[in-house]
C-alpha cells in the first residue's frame, strides 16, 4: 500500500497570518507607546549597541515593563494572543488545507517559523493548529516573570528550522542529530515537500532556501505591500505571490491545492516506478 506523503506548510506569523505585528495589538499600547515609537527605540538600541534587532526588541519589552513596574509573566503573554486579528479565512484555513491534502493522499503538517513571540502565538485562536511553533521565547524566574531571552529567531536563524523539519529533529536543544549526516531518503520531509508562506523581506533567507531546494515559496500581500511581493518575484526569491486571503475562494488556496496535486502526482509516479523496478528485479532472478 502506498504511504501518505508528508507535506509541511511553513508560515511566518506577523503580517502573514495577522494584519500587523503581534506586539502592536495590546502590549505596546498598554505601555503608553505608539508602535512607531516602540520600533524606533528598538532599532536605535540595536544600532547603538550593535545588537541583533530581535534581541533588541525583546530587551526593550523587558526594560520598559520593569520601568513601568508591569512585570511580564508567561500567562500575560498567552492572554495577549486572544486579541490578535487575522487576515480573512485564516481561522478556517487549516481544516480547508488538511482536507484538500487528505483527498490527494497527502498528510499535511503546519509549522510556524516567526520572529514574534511563541507565548502570544500559543494564546491565539489558531495556537493549537501547529505541529511546532518556532518563535522567540523568554526564560522565566521562580515567580513566572520573564527575565531573559531563551530563544531569539532572527531572519537568517529561521533557516535552521527548515533543516530541523527536513530531518525530523524538532527539539531546539538537539544539535548533534541536526548536524549529523542523514541520507536524503531517510529525511521525513524533503525540501520539495515544503511550502513556505511569508509576507516580505524578513522571510527572504527561508523563502529562497525553500525555492532553491525544490519547494515552493509564496509571498502574501495587501494592496500596500504588493510592491514588495513583486520585487521578491523579480529578484527570483519566491515562486509565487498572492493576496493575503485564506478563504476557500482565494487565489492562495487555489495555488496551494495545485501544488498539492503536483506533489501527489509526483508521488504516484515514483511509487509506480519503484514497483516496476522491483518487478523487473524479481523477474531477472527467475530467468
Amino acid at each position: 500500500m502506498q504511504r501518505k506523503t508528508t507535506i509541511a506548510l511553513l508560515y511566518d506569523f506577523d503580517k502573514t497570518l495577522t494584519t500587523r505585528d503581534m506586539q502592536e495589538y495590546t502590549f505596546i499600547p498598554a505601555l503608553g507607546l505608539s508602535a512607531e515609537e516602540f520600533w524606533r527605540r528598538a532599532n536605535d538600541l540595536a544600532k547603538r549597541e550593535q545588537m541583533d534587532r530581535i534581541l533588541a526588541y525583546m530587551k526593550l519589552m523587558l526594560d520598559e515593563s520593569r520601568r513601568q513596574q508591569k512585570p511580564i509573566r508567561r500567562s500575560d503573554f498567552v492572554a495577549l494572543g486572544s486579541q490578535l486579528e487575522f487576515f480573512p479565512g485564516v481561522e478556517g484555513w487549516f481544516d480547508l488545507v488538511n482536507e484538500a491534502g487528505e483527498a490527494l493522499g497527502l498528510a499535511v503538517q503546519h509549522f510556524i517559523i516567526s520572529s514574534g513571540l511563541k507565548e502570544i502565538i500559543e494564546g491565539s485562536k489558531i495556537g493549537d493548529r501547529f505541529e511546532r511553533i518556532y518563535a522567540c521565547e523568554y526564560l522565566y524566574d521562580e515567580n513566572g516573570v520573564a527575565v531573559w531571552p531563551k530563544l531569539a529567531v532572527n531572519y537568517t536563524a529561521k533557516t535552521q528550522f527548515l533543516f530541523r523539519i527536513n530531518k525530523g529533529v524538532l527539539s531546539v536543544s538537539e544539535d548533534e542529530p541536526l548536524n549529523a549526516y542523514t541520507a536524503e531518503g531517510d529525511r521525513p520531509v524533503p525540501f520539495r515537500n515544503m511550502i513556505y508562506i511569508g509576507d516580505g523581506l524578513t522571510d527572504v533567507p527561508t523563502m529562497k532556501l525553500v525555492k532553491e531546494s525544490g519547494g515552493a515559496s509564496i509571498a502574501v500581500h495587501t494592496e500596500h505591500t504588493l510592491h514588495i511581493a513583486q520585487r521578491l518575484m523579480n529578484e527570483g526569491r519566491i515562486n509565487y505571490y498572492t493576496p493575503a486571503d485564506y478563504t476557500p475562494s482565494g487565489l492562495l488556496f487555489a495555488l496551494v491545492r495545485t501544488i498539492f496535486e503536483k506533489l501527489s502526482a509526483q508521488n504516484r509516479l515514483e511509487y509506480e516506478m519503484a514497483r516496476l523496478r522491483r518487478e523487473a528485479s524479481e523477474a531477472r532472478l527467475h530467468q
